[in-house]
């Protein structure tokens, strides 16, 4: 009896991470799970694909959905990332805004609170990197946000310190539906390795190129094989012109091996085995504008 109330009383729902780019939506996952799911970058736009993590607790499962920052492009990338966003807040049972205490809101942020409006969901703000801002720049930012959306609630964070978290999952846990858990509790995410392998390998292009590299680089796992004490991968490495493959390579290889090295210790890390990691990399001219070559390299529904 105990058993079958435990149940009655267990509450599941899928909860959307939203908000302008570099506002720290992978940061504040990474930090709910305890562990590292999405790629973390100061570039901005660093999310692609909605990712999928999986929070377990004994009587409640919040499965929450990172996605791309808002922003306009006219790259068929852009067009992308921005309907991945708008797409991960349908059939869900809770939105997560995400701003900092500096935002100001924007015609493109005002629309997508327009757009959230009809779907009726509840909506919390959340306030991250407060440990960044004076507390007293807080009210403002809750003011000229509550002047355009109707949010549930407020709550400020700092996803990095570890600030506001035990409350932002109680919020969380008080308005999810009671319902089964819809995932074994072990899983953090429904993603394959592989995907993870790649998003890996792709976060160390964002931390050691510049400029327009990291935003036309792509990254594919052609094979990916599991042996007794070793993981075997190759990786292709996607860029748009040959300059920019020559950059990605470096003098005398060293870029490739600096992205291959910090990479390697990184699965490794991911996957609690060895890793022997071998890196290409390729040039497919201006696959950001192409929604074949997207779709080859992984960037499809």
């Amino acid at each position: 009896m105990p058993e079958n109330n435990l149940q009655d009383d267990f509450r599941t729902g899928f909860v959307s991470l939203v908000g302008k780019p570099n506002v720290g939506k992978s940061t504040l996952l990474n930090a709910l799970l305890g562990q590292k799911v999405s790629i973390v970058s100061r570039k901005p736009q660093t999310t692609r694909n909605r990712i999928l993590g999986i929070h377990n607790e004994a009587d409640c499962q919040i499965l929450f959905l990172d996605t791309p920052g808002l922003h306009q492009g006219e790259k068929a990338l852009n067009r992308f990332m921005l309907e991945q966003a708008l797409s991960a807040c349908d059939n869900v049972d809770l939105i997560l805004f995400l701003v900092e205490p500096g935002d100001r809101v924007e015609a493109l942020t005002e629309r997508f609170l327009e757009a959230l409006s009809g779907k009726r969901v509840k909506t919390l703000l959340v306030i991250n990197k407060i440990d960044l801002f004076p507390r007293e720049k807080l009210l403002p930012v809750m003011q000229k946000y509550n002047e355009v959306f109707g949010f549930t609630e407020i709550i400020p964070v700092s996803a990095l310190k570890g600030e506001g978290l035990e409350e932002l999952l109680a919020a969380l846990r008080r308005r999810l539906p009671k319902g089964p858990p819809l995932y074994p509790p072990d899983m953090i995410s429904d993603l394959p390795e592989r995907f993870f392998a790649a998003e890996i390998i792709r976060e160390q292009i964002l931390k050691l190129t510049h400029k327009e590299i990291p935003y036309g680089t792509a990254v594919y796992i052609e094979t990916f094989n599991e042996k007794d004490d070793i993981v075997e991968i190759a990786a292709v490495i996607v860029v748009e012109r040959e300059t920019h493959k020559k950059i990605v390579l470096g003098h005398k290889g060293k870029m490739i091996r600096m992205i291959g090295e910090n990479s390697r210790r990184g699965l490794e890390e991911f996957l609690g085995t060895r890793v022997y990691l071998k890196t290409f990399v390729k040039v497919v001219k201006n696959w950001t504008r192409s929604p074949g070559k997207m779709k080859e390299f992984g960037y499809h529904d």
